[in-house]
C-alpha cells in the first residue's frame, strides 16, 4: 500500500516533464478513448508500442510503473476472467452450466487485459511527471467552458487538487494504523473474508477521524490565509504552449492515424 502511486510527482528532467499539464492531460483522456479504436492485433500491437514508448520518455524505473498496475492487477484479471467464461461466439471448446470458453472469448479477454493495462500505464505517465497542483489546473482548464452553464469549475479544480494531493497521505496513514495495530496483535491476513473484513474495523476508525481532522486543519488554514473562493485571484503557476507540446500532439495523430490505417487488418 506504502508503494501506492496514484497522485505522487516524481521529480525528472525528461522532455515529457517540460510539456504543458494541460496539453497532457487532454492527450492521455483522448488516448484511452482511442484504445476503444483498436479492434485487431496489429492495432493493439501498435497502441501498447505508443503506451511502452510514452513510459519510456519518462526516464523512470520500469519497477514505478510496476508498482501502478501491481494494486489493480486483481480486478484486471477478474475483468479478463468475466469475459473469458461468460462470452460466446466462434469456435467452443469447453462448456458448463453458464460458462462457455470460445475463442471469441479467449480473443476478448486479452483485449480488456491490455485495455486496462494501457489506460493504468498511460494515466500513470501522466501522473508522475505532472504535479497535482497542474493537473488540477490543467483541469480548471479543461472545465472552463461549463462555467457558461454557471458550473463552479473553480471549487471541482480545488476539490480535485486536494483529492490528489491526500491520497498519498490517506495510504501512508493506512500503512501506519496496519503497523500499529500489528504490534498489538493484530492479524488481517488470518481467517476467512468474514473474519478479515472485521478486522478492517480497527483500521477504518482512526482512518476516518485523521481524515476528519485534516479537513479541519486544511479548511481553518485556507480561511486564516484569507480564501474565498478564486473570484478575482490571480494565479502563481501561468501555464504556456510550448514547442515541446506540438511533439506531444505530432505522437498522438500519429497513433491515430496508424491505428485507423490498420483497424480491420
Amino acid at each position: 500500500m506504502s508503494k501506492i502511486i496514484v497522485g505522487r510527482y516524481i521529480p525528472g528532467n525528461a522532455l515529457i516533464y517540460k510539456m504543458d499539464p494541460r496539453g497532457k492531460l487532454l492527450i492521455t483522456i483522448l488516448f484511452i478513448f482511442t484504445i476503444l479504436l483498436a479492434n485487431s492485433p496489429i492495432s493493439y500491437g501498435i497502441i501498447t508500442l505508443f503506451c511502452f514508448l510514452a513510459v519510456f520518455t519518462t526516464k523512470l524505473k520500469v519497477r514505478v510503473f510496476w508498482n501502478g498496475v501491481k494494486p489493480l492487477i486483481g480486478l484486471i484479471f477478474f475483468t479478463a476472467l468475466l469475459q473469458l467464461f461468460f462470452m460466446t461466439g466462434g469456435k467452443v471448446y469447453w462448456q458448463w452450466w453458464i460458462f462457455t470458453l470460445s475463442s471469441y472469448g479467449i480473443v476478448n479477454a486479452i483485449y480488456i487485459f491490455i485495455r486496462f493495462t494501457l489506460i493504468i500505464l498511460i494515466s500513470t505517465v501522466m501522473t508522475v511527471t505532472t504535479m497535482p497542483l497542474e493537473i488540477a489546473d490543467a483541469m480548471e482548464w479543461l472545465l472552463k467552458p461549463l462555467k457558461i452553464f454557471k458550473v463552479p469549475v473553480d471549487k471541482i479544480a480545488l476539490v480535485i487538487s486536494i483529492a490528489l494531493r491526500f491520497v498519498p497521505t490517506l495510504f501512508d496513514e493506512t500503512f501506519k494504523i496496519m503497523n500499529a495495530q500489528r504490534s498489538r496483535g493484530a492479524d488481517f491476513n488470518d481467517g476467512g473474508l468474514i473474519k478479515r473484513a472485521k478486522a478492517i474495523t480497527p483500521i477504518l476508525v482512526p482512518l476516518f477521524i485523521h481524515s476528519l481532522e485534516t479537513a479541519i486543519d486544511l479548511s481553518t488554514a485556507m480561511e486564516s490565509r484569507g480564501y474565498r473562493g478564486s473570484q478575482g485571484r490571480t494565479k502563481y503557476r501561468v501555464l504556456r504552449w510550448s514547442k515541446y507540446d506540438l511533439l506531444d500532439l505530432a505522437y498522438f495523430i500519429l497513433l491515430v492515424v496508424l491505428l485507423l490505417i490498420f483497424r480491420n487488418h
